[in-house]
Protein backbone atom coordinates (compact mmCIF):
# COMPACT_ATOMS: atom_id res chain seq x y z
CA UNK A 1 0.00 0.00 0.00
CA UNK A 2 2.81 2.56 0.49
CA UNK A 3 4.01 1.50 -3.00
CA UNK A 4 0.74 3.40 -4.24
CA UNK A 5 1.56 6.52 -1.95
CA UNK A 6 -2.06 5.11 0.03
CA UNK A 7 -1.31 4.77 3.41
CA UNK A 8 -3.36 2.42 5.93
CA UNK A 9 -5.16 3.95 8.66
CA UNK A 10 -2.82 3.35 12.24
CA UNK A 11 -4.15 0.50 13.78
CA UNK A 12 -5.33 0.65 17.62
CA UNK A 13 -4.30 -1.44 19.71
CA UNK A 14 -6.57 -0.53 22.50
CA UNK A 15 -8.02 -3.60 24.25
CA UNK A 16 -11.47 -3.26 25.29
CA UNK A 17 -11.40 -5.02 29.02
CA UNK A 18 -11.48 -3.07 31.97
CA UNK A 19 -7.91 -3.00 33.63
CA UNK A 20 -9.24 -2.53 37.35
CA UNK A 21 -12.38 -4.04 37.46
CA UNK A 22 -12.43 -6.91 40.63
CA UNK A 23 -15.26 -9.88 40.48
CA UNK A 24 -16.45 -7.91 43.51
CA UNK A 25 -17.28 -4.64 41.34
CA UNK A 26 -19.16 -7.22 39.05
CA UNK A 27 -21.62 -8.56 41.88
CA UNK A 28 -22.32 -5.75 43.37
CA UNK A 29 -22.94 -4.17 39.80
CA UNK A 30 -24.92 -7.32 38.63
CA UNK A 31 -26.82 -7.95 41.55
CA UNK A 32 -27.50 -11.13 42.93
CA UNK A 33 -27.28 -13.32 40.15
CA UNK A 34 -23.05 -13.52 40.24
CA UNK A 35 -21.31 -13.83 43.51
CA UNK A 36 -17.66 -13.91 43.99
CA UNK A 37 -15.82 -16.43 45.59
CA UNK A 38 -11.50 -16.84 45.40
CA UNK A 39 -11.07 -14.06 43.32
CA UNK A 40 -13.30 -15.66 40.50
CA UNK A 41 -16.49 -14.61 39.44
CA UNK A 42 -19.33 -17.05 38.72
CA UNK A 43 -22.77 -17.31 38.02
CA UNK A 44 -24.73 -18.31 40.85
CA UNK A 45 -28.30 -20.21 38.67
CA UNK A 46 -25.26 -21.92 35.91
CA UNK A 47 -22.68 -22.37 38.36
CA UNK A 48 -19.94 -21.25 36.23
CA UNK A 49 -17.18 -19.32 36.17
CA UNK A 50 -17.18 -16.41 33.89
CA UNK A 51 -14.54 -13.19 32.63
CA UNK A 52 -15.08 -10.59 35.00
CA UNK A 53 -12.94 -8.59 32.53
CA UNK A 54 -15.08 -8.12 29.86
CA UNK A 55 -18.88 -6.78 30.60
CA UNK A 56 -19.75 -7.60 27.25
CA UNK A 57 -19.16 -11.29 28.45
CA UNK A 58 -21.60 -11.11 31.50
CA UNK A 59 -24.16 -9.38 29.42
CA UNK A 60 -23.78 -12.53 26.76
CA UNK A 61 -24.30 -15.28 29.19
CA UNK A 62 -26.84 -13.45 31.01
CA UNK A 63 -29.08 -13.13 27.98
CA UNK A 64 -28.41 -16.87 26.49
CA UNK A 65 -30.94 -19.60 26.19
CA UNK A 66 -29.31 -21.64 28.70
CA UNK A 67 -28.60 -19.12 31.43
CA UNK A 68 -32.77 -18.38 31.35
CA UNK A 69 -33.17 -22.33 31.43
CA UNK A 70 -30.89 -22.52 34.29
CA UNK A 71 -32.50 -19.90 36.12
CA UNK A 72 -35.70 -21.19 36.33
CA UNK A 73 -34.28 -24.21 37.30
CA UNK A 74 -32.34 -23.07 39.78
CA UNK A 75 -35.24 -20.41 41.37
CA UNK A 76 -37.54 -23.57 41.42
CA UNK A 77 -35.40 -25.07 43.76
CA UNK A 78 -35.53 -24.52 47.70
CA UNK A 79 -32.02 -24.92 48.54
CA UNK A 80 -29.92 -22.38 46.73
CA UNK A 81 -25.97 -23.49 46.76
CA UNK A 82 -23.13 -21.34 45.63
CA UNK A 83 -20.32 -23.01 43.97
CA UNK A 84 -17.11 -22.53 46.17
CA UNK A 85 -13.42 -23.14 44.75
CA UNK A 86 -10.97 -25.77 46.19
CA UNK A 87 -9.20 -24.12 48.31
CA UNK A 88 -12.20 -22.11 50.23
CA UNK A 89 -13.78 -25.85 50.51
CA UNK A 90 -10.77 -27.52 52.07
CA UNK A 91 -10.15 -24.49 54.83
CA UNK A 92 -13.58 -25.79 56.02
CA UNK A 93 -13.39 -27.63 59.28
CA UNK A 94 -16.49 -30.02 59.56
CA UNK A 95 -17.61 -31.37 62.86
CA UNK A 96 -15.84 -34.85 62.17
CA UNK A 97 -12.34 -33.17 61.15
CA UNK A 98 -12.57 -31.15 64.79
CA UNK A 99 -13.58 -34.09 66.78
CA UNK A 100 -10.67 -36.52 65.22
CA UNK A 101 -8.31 -33.54 66.24
CA UNK A 102 -9.71 -33.91 69.62
CA UNK A 103 -9.97 -37.91 70.04
CA UNK A 104 -5.85 -37.45 68.72
CA UNK A 105 -5.29 -34.93 71.55
CA UNK A 106 -6.80 -36.88 74.20
CA UNK A 107 -5.10 -39.88 73.43
CA UNK A 108 -1.45 -38.23 73.72
CA UNK A 109 -2.62 -36.12 76.89
CA UNK A 110 -3.52 -39.65 77.93
CA UNK A 111 -0.65 -41.30 76.85
CA UNK A 112 1.95 -38.79 78.62
CA UNK A 113 -0.05 -38.61 81.74
CA UNK A 114 0.49 -41.78 82.34
CA UNK A 115 4.15 -42.71 81.29
CA UNK A 116 3.30 -44.97 77.81
CA UNK A 117 5.72 -44.53 75.20
CA UNK A 118 3.47 -43.42 71.64
CA UNK A 119 5.15 -45.73 70.13
CA UNK A 120 2.78 -48.78 71.98
CA UNK A 121 0.26 -46.81 69.70
CA UNK A 122 1.75 -48.70 66.90
CA UNK A 123 1.51 -52.21 68.50
CA UNK A 124 -1.09 -54.29 66.32
CA UNK A 125 -3.45 -55.06 69.10
CA UNK A 126 -3.92 -51.57 70.14
CA UNK A 127 -4.94 -50.41 67.15
CA UNK A 128 -7.40 -53.39 67.42
CA UNK A 129 -8.32 -52.01 70.19
CA UNK A 130 -8.80 -48.06 69.53
CA UNK A 131 -10.99 -49.04 65.92
CA UNK A 132 -13.28 -51.63 67.82
CA UNK A 133 -13.94 -49.73 70.83
CA UNK A 134 -13.17 -46.02 70.45
CA UNK A 135 -15.13 -43.78 68.74
CA UNK A 136 -12.73 -42.37 65.81
CA UNK A 137 -10.20 -44.47 66.95
CA UNK A 138 -8.74 -45.83 64.15
CA UNK A 139 -7.80 -42.35 62.71
CA UNK A 140 -5.27 -42.06 65.26
CA UNK A 141 -2.17 -41.78 63.53
CA UNK A 142 1.52 -43.93 63.66
CA UNK A 143 3.55 -42.65 66.78
CA UNK A 144 5.72 -40.77 64.85
CA UNK A 145 2.92 -38.64 63.55
CA UNK A 146 1.85 -37.94 67.10
CA UNK A 147 5.36 -37.19 68.21
CA UNK A 148 5.78 -34.58 64.60
CA UNK A 149 2.38 -33.03 64.78
CA UNK A 150 0.34 -33.42 68.25
CA UNK A 151 3.06 -33.66 71.04
CA UNK A 152 4.35 -30.28 70.37
CA UNK A 153 0.57 -28.77 71.02
CA UNK A 154 0.61 -31.17 74.19
CA UNK A 155 3.49 -29.18 75.23
CA UNK A 156 2.72 -25.90 74.89
CA UNK A 157 -0.75 -26.67 76.52
CA UNK A 158 1.06 -28.21 79.82
CA UNK A 159 3.43 -25.14 79.46
CA UNK A 160 0.66 -22.50 79.78
CA UNK A 161 -1.17 -24.80 82.35
CA UNK A 162 2.48 -24.37 84.47
CA UNK A 163 2.49 -21.11 84.11
CA UNK A 164 -1.59 -19.95 85.19
CA UNK A 165 -0.28 -22.16 87.97
CA UNK A 166 2.42 -20.41 89.74
CA UNK A 167 0.92 -16.96 89.11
Amino acid sequence: MERFGVKAAPSHNRSKTALYVTPQDRVTEFGSELHEDGGKLFCTSCNMVLNHVRKSAINDHLKSKTHTKRKAEFEEQSVRKKPRTLTASLQCNSAAQTEKISVIQDFVKMCLEANIPLEKADHPSVRAFLSRHVKNGSSIPQSDQLRKTYLPDGYENENQLLSTEDC
